[in-house]
């Protein structure tokens, strides 16, 4: 898979349990083309997956956008995961490492925070939420796509 083209931006739908695996799989693509490594793949996709999981619980399903970034020779990932839903009353106690409020992997939001480079929370009660995160390549970019 070539190299995602820099200021390309996808939305990807999160609407009900089976868009989860495919969001997953997007993004590790997408870092994938960009020249992640396994590690950061996997870093990512672990985050994604728990924001994504966030999305469909706690906002009642929403989108992310997925945008390639590139600062000059480097490359990286945004995502941002957005929703319409209640938003996050306490942001802190969200936070928290081991809070969960729902059955998701159990990394939270905290968690979800230290697998990225970036990241930020903009909620209000009532007017959802958007979590954006991001993630930059890091040493020698590979230049091998992941599966399918």
């Amino acid at each position: 898979m070539p190299a995602p083209d820099p200021t390309a931006r996808t939305s990807l739908p999160i609407g009900c349990d089976e868009d989860l695996p495919w969001v997953r799989h997007r993004v590790r693509r997408f870092a994938a083309g960009l020249g992640f490594g396994l590690v950061q793949q996997t870093k990512l996709v672990t985050a994604a997956s728990e924001l994504a999981r966030n999305t469909l619980l706690h906002g009642g399903g929403g989108q992310v956008e997925v945008t390639s970034l590139a600062d000059g020779p480097r490359r990286g990932l945004r995502l941002a995961f957005i929703d319409t839903g209640p938003g996050i009353r306490d942001v802190e106690l969200a936070m928290t490492d081991g809070y969960s409020s729902a059955c998701g992997l159990g990394l939270g939001l905290g968690g979800a925070k230290r697998l990225v480079d970036d990241f930020t929370l903009d909620t209000r009660p009532g007017r959802g939420a958007v979590v954006t995160v991001v993630a930059w390549v890091t040493g020698e970019p590979t230049a091998r796509a992941g599966p399918g």
